[in-house]
């Protein structure tokens, strides 16, 4: 499904992209009002927003820590950082990747979207349980499947991921605070604010870019951009 992205298209200079139509006014104070509680399902499967890389079980990550800045992977992200382990060995002794394994990351990276979606305010309609491709008014593309990899590229990966991971808890601080003050606005007024959104928009793309880099979905280094 092709989706306008808040604040302007989806980018296509970079393969991983995210789009949201955008939902600023009108919105269902009741259930964001109750938001974090009735999205918890979903969270416990796929994580919240954060860059809950996929790996969350390395730092004992409880069900609870996908709310503000934890960003827990969720049972499923666990799964797909487990099988980028897999494909790590694999890409770095023989150059490819089994395709298996990146479709399954695909299928996680669709359905986190969706949740994050719903989770950071942005949609109120409920997620699927599941991609949902094209039943739900957000957008998640990886570009096609890699058949070459960067063998160089892929062992650093952990290294090579730092510089955006101290960016985005930096950005994960502002955007918890934003989303405070969006959630009082949506409960008194009915309506996002259309430059929180877009923020709120942009934080949400470059962290699925940044985890589907690191769950070796790319190569291409992301960009340090909100676009």
């Amino acid at each position: 499904m092709e989706a306008q992205a808040a604040g302007g298209p989806v980018s296509p200079r970079y393969p991983v992209t995210f789009g949201v139509q955008p939902q600023l006014a009108g919105r269902n104070r009741l259930t964001v009002g109750f938001r974090f509680i009735l999205a918890i399902p979903q969270a416990l499967l796929v994580g919240g927003p954060g860059p809950g890389l996929g790996f969350g079980w390395w730092r004992g990550a409880g069900p609870f820590t996908w709310i503000g800045l934890g960003g827990g992977s969720g049972a499923i992200g666990i799964a797909a950082g487990a099988m980028a382990a897999v494909s790590w060995f694999a890409v770095v002794f023989t150059g490819k990747q089994p395709r298996g394994l990146w479709d399954f990351t695909l299928f996680y990276m669709r359905w986190r979207a969706n949740v994050l979606a719903y989770t950071g305010l942005l949609r109120d309609e409920y997620p699927p349980f599941g991609p949902g491709a094209g039943s739900y008014p957000v957008s998640f593309g990886a570009g096609d499947f890699p058949e070459t990899r960067d063998r160089w590229s892929v062992g650093l990966r952990a290294v090579f991921v730092i510089p955006h991971l101290v960016v985005l808890i930096f950005l994960s601080i502002a955007w918890l605070l934003t989303a405070i003050i969006a959630w009082f606005a949506i409960l008194f007024t009915g309506n996002y604010p259309q430059s929180l959104y877009d923020f709120a928009a942009g934080y949400m793309r470059w962290t699925v870019r940044v985890q589907a880099y690191f769950l070796l979905m790319r190569d291409e280094y992301p960009p340090f951009s909100l676009e």
